[in-house]
Order: structure tokens, then sequence, then C-alpha cells
């Protein structure tokens, strides 16, 4: 499963809550993140974040470098092992920046983010869907990718929406205003259900 949402939406606190809880229930859990899950993701994640300005489609291909490596060397022999995996942030960050907010063809970022991820999808994305300004209030890093203009923060929150409205068998937007302790009970109400469904089909 995947978290998405813009920075300070609480998503990585949902994802650790939700990791912790499955391990208390007894399902093995692994948590990671990208960009940064693996070694030479770190680095990625030290360019985008700490580096040089660059062009979008340079930070594009180092997010899919990182989401190559990360696939091949921790998600996939991760499912193989029958662990859950819970990633904060995935391929759908990438079609909502670079696409939505950066303005790169988003059909070409979905085919690319095919090649990157071996073809696996999520089983579920939770969407912490707030208003920018909250957000924005929220974020604690000022790093390169956190001092964009409110109207980029403003076209990801409308990107990631009309991915959970092209998707929303896959999605599952929570209302990120709501206590962390809310957001972790309705997340596993949500997993219940697609628990459910599966058992029953």
């Amino acid at each position: 499963m995947t978290f998405e949402g813009l920075d300070g939406s609480g998503k990585s606190t949902l994802a650790s809550g939700l990791a912790s809880e499955l391990e208390k229930r007894g399902i093995p859990a692994l948590l990671t993140r990208e960009p940064g899950g693996t070694t030479l993701g770190q680095g990625i994640r030290s360019l985008l974040l700490d580096g040089v300005e660059m062009t979008p489609i340079s930070e594009l291909f180092l997010f899919l470098a990182d989401r190559s490596e990360h696939m091949s060397q921790v998600i996939q022999p991760t499912l193989n092992a029958g662990v859950v995996v819970l990633c904060d942030r995935h391929a759908d960050s990438t079609v909502v920046y670079q696409g939505y907010a950066r303005g790169i063809d988003i059909q070409l970022l979905r085919d690319l983010n095919v090649i990157a991820t071996l073809g696996v999808k999520p089983d579920v994305t939770f969407l912490l869907d707030m208003d920018v300004e909250t957000a924005l209030k929220r974020q604690l890093d000022a790093n390169r990718l956190g001092s964009q203009t409110e109207s980029f923060y403003q076209a990801v929150r409308a990107g990631f929406l009309a991915e959970a409205d092209h998707e929303p068998e896959r999605w599952r937007t929570l209302d990120a205003s709501r206590s962390p302790e809310e957001l972790l009970n309705q997340a596993l109400e949500q997993l219940e259900h697609l628990r459910q469904r599966r058992a029953e089909s």
C-alpha cells in the first residue's frame, strides 16, 4: 500500500502507525519511502531535496532511477516473501508533481512508471487530502522541493484528487485535518473492507 498527499498532510505518520498496528496483529510489514528506500536512493534523495536546481526532466529521471532500484531491490523481494509493504510516496507522486504541477505529459509519466515499477501497482493508495494553506503551515523542512509557490501546491492537490477520481477502486481519500488517531482508525477500517471484499470474490 502507498501513502500520498501534500507534505505536511500526515502521510508519514499514518504509514508508520499502520505498520506498527499490522505488526501488533502478527502481520509482517515493511515501512519504506521514496525517494530514499535504498542506498542508491539515499544519494538520489539528497540530490533531489538538497541539491542544485535542475530541469523538470532531470528531476523526473532521478525519481524514476530511485523507483527502479527500490522496486527491484526492496519492494518486489519483500512482496515475494509475503510481507506487506507500506511506502511513503510512490509512482503517483511522480504523475502528480511532474505531470499536473510541472507540465510533463501525464500518459508518458504513467508509461515510464510501468517500466520503473516492473508493472506492479499498490493494492490500495491512501490520499491524505487537506487544504494547501494548512499543509504549508505544517511543513518543517525547507528543502528544494518544499519551497515552491502556493499555486504549485494547488496544482499538486488538484492532481492527487484527479488521480483518485481516475482510479477510484485503488484510492482511498482521507480528511487529513482529522487527528492521527482518527486517520489510523479510518485506514484500518478501509483495509478491513478491502479484505472482506476480496474474501467474498
